[in-house]
């Protein structure tokens, strides 16, 4: 329960800093139409996309100042693959509890308002679709997992239907097909949904949706009721503040899991080659955008482990040589991890599997090929110290003799040399053998220069 509160504390905290920056740097709504004072308007915003708490921040605001305003209802155009369970909650109160009428409408055609987006189209006074739209699919669960059910997913998808069917009585919407839409994920098409009266309109634009709604009486927040005069209503649209667009956009599970790739391989990159400093800046940067995105979405602390993990052991490939196999164990467990990363169990948002896969195989191909420079590196010839002089060419100072040793230049030092034949000086020698403080080297033919730093 501690965990609980925490988690609930720091996500209105998030909340009320998206609301904060709504107020300080967001932009007033673009007025399609230039209506006067006594013309009716109607203020219309779009969720295209997933739900999660920045939306939920917008329809709130959005209401609020339809309200303040004197908008004649606030229309709210939808989208969806669904979303934050959470997030769908508080969009549902806010709309349950608005003190002006609300109309839901699932647009263009080809649109969807699925999972989430179900309960926030049946939650509004008038709920309407156009034509080749669908809605439904409202599992809490994610579709096609093949997870066991167990008795937390019961309860999780027992209060959900509970819920949808208390959306559905409140607005006077069938309630045993939103049931079956939760426990069964069934999907409907617009004119299904208009026969089973899951709907209330069908209609092709945005001005037959207004002309269909006029005449009609609905209950706001508060108990009041109001009749419907929409017929030619002007429409304004209201935007997403910029605070809003950004948390929006980090809630979106794919781009959070690059940002957190790319933060973890610029780091990897830096600490591989110290001094560079761009990639660790750009990485930082990215893992706190990360880190921001967290606190949208609902991550699953087994895999948020399992990917610290797996790059802890990517990192300690650069400092322990393993050839490979901390790298290798390190990216099965970060993709164990990223596949668990998401909570499914209050979201159907998941990270693309193509994404996961394409990134541990990319990880992988970098590990082996730092090995496999590791191995090389450690079978090449050695370039330092007594080994590295075998094979050196150098230059002889001092004339050498059988049982005479001169001297030779080489490696940028001069060394006492000996040899089984004479070389007078000038000529060039190669070095076969170090013994002690004694080079033993052979005469070479006079071409090029010396090597490594010869005298010349």
């Amino acid at each position: 329960m501690r965990h609980v509160g925490a988690l609930r504390t720091r996500r209105s905290f998030v909340a009320a800093f998206a609301v904060a920056i709504a107020v300080a740097i967001g932009p007033r709504p673009a007025i399609s139409q230039s209506p006067t004072e006594k013309t009716p308007w109607v203020e219309s915003i779009r969720i295209d996309g997933s739900i999660n708490p920045a939306v939920a921040d917008f329809v709130a605001l959005a209401i609020d100042y339809g309200h303040s305003h004197g908008a004649q209802a606030v229309l709210i155009e939808i989208d969806t693959p669904g979303g934050l369970l959470s997030a769908t909650r508080k969009i549902v109160e806010t709309m349950l509890s608005a003190p002006i009428p609300t109309i839901s409408y699932v647009s263009p055609s080809g649109a969807t308002a699925a999972s989430a987006g179900t309960f926030i189209v049946e939650a509004a006074n008038i709920a309407a679709m156009a034509p080749g739209t669908s809605i439904g699919a409202a599992h809490p669960v994610e579709m096609g997992s093949d997870i066991p059910k167990g008795p937390i997913a019961d309860k999780i998808e027992n209060f959900t239907a509970a819920f949808a069917r208390s959306i559905a009585r409140e607005r006077g919407r069938n309630q045993d097909w939103i049931e079956s839409a939760v426990r069964q994920s069934v999907a409907i098409g617009d004119n299904d949904a208009l026969s089973r009266q899951v709907i209330d309109i069908v209609a092709p634009d945005v001005p037959s949706l207004l002309a269909q709604a006029s005449g009609r009486v609905v209950k706001v927040g508060g108990g009041a009721t109001v009749t419907l005069d929409l017929r030619g209503a002007a429409v304004r649209d209201f935007s997403m503040t910029a605070g809003q667009r950004i948390l929006n956009t980090l809630a979106d599970p794919n781009l959070m899991y690059l940002l957190l790739v790319g933060g973890i391989m610029g780091l990897y990159f830096e600490f591989a080659h110290p001094g560079v400093f761009f990639p660790g800046a750009a990485g930082a940067i990215a893992l706190l955008l990360a880190l921001a995105s967290f606190q949208m979405l609902p991550i699953n602390l087994s895999g948020l482990l399992l990917i610290i993990l797996g790059v802890a052991l990517i990192v300690s490939e650069v400092f322990i040589s393993s050839y490979g196999v901390f790298g290798i164990a390190g990216v099965i467990a970060f993709m164990l991890g990223s596949m668990l990363l998401v909570n499914t169990g209050q979201s159907d948002l998941t990270i693309n599997r193509g994404i996961i896969l394409g990134t541990a195989a990319a990880m992988t191909l970098a590990i082996i090929g730092l090995g496999y420079i590791v191995m090389s590196e450690r079978r090449g010839r050695s370039t330092t110290g007594r080994e590295g002089l075998i094979g050196e060419v150098g230059e002889v100072r001092d004339a050498i003799a059988p049982g005479a040793p001169g001297r030779m230049f080489v490696h940028g030092e001069i060394w006492r040399a000996s040899a089984t034949e004479s070389i007078a000086p000038g000529m060039r020698a190669k070095v076969d053998a170090v013994s002690g403080l004694e080079l033993k080297v052979s005469p070479v033919a006079a071409r090029g220069g010396v090597s490594d730093g010869g005298a010349g």
